[in-house]
Order: C-alpha cells, then structure tokens, then sequence
C-alpha cells in the first residue's frame, strides 16, 4: 500500500501521468515541426542590423520561428523517456510530413482543374492561387526540409545521449547545448542548400554571387536558432528538475540503460 492506495492503482495514475506529459510534449513538436513546414520559406523576414556604421544581413524564413522548439521538445523526451523514444517521434514526425504532402498533392489534382500559367500558378486574382502557391512552396521545399530535418533530428539525439553517456549523467547544459547546437547547424545547411539546387525555392538575385547570399541564409537561420538554444538552457534545466519529481522519473537510470548503445562499451 502507498498512502492508503493499492501499489496497482498508484502504478496506474503514475503512468497515465507519464504518458500525459510525453502526449504534450511529443504534441507540441509534431505541431511545431508541421507548421514549421508548411509555412517553410513562404516569406522572409528582413532583420538587418548595423554594428559599428557596418550593415550585416539577417534574413530569417518565418518558417524556422517554431523550429527551436521542435528541439527543445526532443531534448525534454531524451532526458527523461530514453533515446528510443525520443527517435519513435522524430520518425512519426517525418511520417506527418509525408502525410502533409499527400494532401497538398490531392487537393492540386482534384477537379476542378485550376489554369495554371508558365509559372504553375493560376492568376494572382484567383480565390485558389493562396493554396496553389503554398502547395509549390510547401512540396518543394517540405522534402529539403525533410531531409534536413532527419538528419538534423537524428543527430540531436544521438549526440544528447553521446554526451550524457560519456559525462556519466553529469552536466546537463553540455548536451542540451552541445547536441542542438550542431544538430541546428546541419539542418540550416542542408535545408537551404538542398531548398536551393533542388527545389530553387529561395529568393536570390541570379547577377549577383549565389554562395555569398545562401550563407546569409544559412547563417541567419542558424544564429537565429543557437541563439535560442543558448536562452532554453534554464528553462530546460527547470523543466527537467520539475518534471523528474513530477514523474517520479531519474533521468539516470535511464543513462545507464543507454551507455552500452550509444558508446559500444559495457555500463
């Protein structure tokens, strides 16, 4: 018995409780990482700033504003439901997308046919051209970002359970910190770059030179989501204190169950 109620009833409420939490957080990305997609490079927001008399472009996709916490969310499941489960949501994730895309797909073929110009748009006056010009935004560049995303996703949470493996469950900060900010880095390269040559969904001046204006992108979107890394890291260290008492959940145990896993090497 545990104050008076049964061991059984007692597992069950914590579970349920359990799965409560992993149900907003695993929620809370799947959303994030949709709406990050669909919204992808549909417009750029020019956050240009001037240091010392020196103009520096900043030109941000409004498409990464949720993108962090897609990040934050796997570094929360990571820490205290294992690896495994932290990559079930990051392949749901992509199964999401994919099912997005479907649906983008359908609602271009089904009739009526819309007239499409030499651009694959109807006329800019037409009620369909919003959706028509999401879907070609969105179908070029959902499978960069997919591609990015994968790896990016992958790579952040191998790399949490690398450092967690290797530090013996000690500082925190270090893989929070250390496995998104190179996660964020692969994904902003690869997602511009493949956004780029493969979908050519990027607003670039063809006369003037092409690498100097994607590292502007790249660069952008990727100081944009370190930046918030960094400023995550007491929320994220809050969070984890309070949801370990709120779950009864040590994120240790969970460490010595992955060491063999990640580093090849008994625990």
């Amino acid at each position: 018995m545990s104050d008076g109620l049964p061991y059984d009833y007692v597992d069950s409420r914590l579970h349920e409780r359990r799965e409560r939490v992993f149900l907003v957080l695993a929620g809370l990305f799947l959303g994030s990482m949709t709406m990050l997609n669909i919204l992808g490079v549909s417009r750029f927001l020019d956050m240009s700033f001037e240091v010392f008399g020196m103009r520096i472009p900043f030109a941000l996709a409004v498409g990464v504003l949720p993108y962090p916490v897609t990040f934050l969310c796997t570094d929360f499941i990571s820490e205290l439901y294992g690896r495994r489960r932290a990559s079930h949501v990051v392949w749901v994730g992509l199964g999401l997308n994919l099912w997005v895309m479907a649906f983008l797909w359908l609602g271009g073929v089904l009739p009526p046919a819309a007239e499409l110009g030499a651009d694959g748009l109807p006329d800019p006056s037409a009620h369909d051209y919003a959706f028509f010009r999401i879907r070609q935004l969105t179908m070029g560049a959902v499978v960069a970002s997919m591609l990015a995303y994968l790896f990016a996703q992958l790579c952040d949470v191998y790399l949490f359970h690398f450092w967690k493996s290797l530090t013996r469950g000690r500082h925190l900060w270090l893989r929070n910190n250390g496995s998104t900010l190179v996660s964020q880095f692969v994904d902003s390269f690869a997602v511009i770059t493949i956004t780029h040559f493969w979908a050519g969904g990027l607003p670039v001046d063809d006369a003037a030179a092409l690498w100097p204006q994607l590292w502007v992108f790249i660069l952008s979107g990727y100081v944009f989501k370190a930046v918030v890394a960094l400023i995550d890291t007491v929320p994220f260290y809050v969070g984890v204190g309070l949801l370990s008492r709120y779950l009864r959940i040590d994120p240790f145990q969970e460490h010595d169950a992955d060491v063999e896993e990640v580093l090849g090497t008994p625990s």
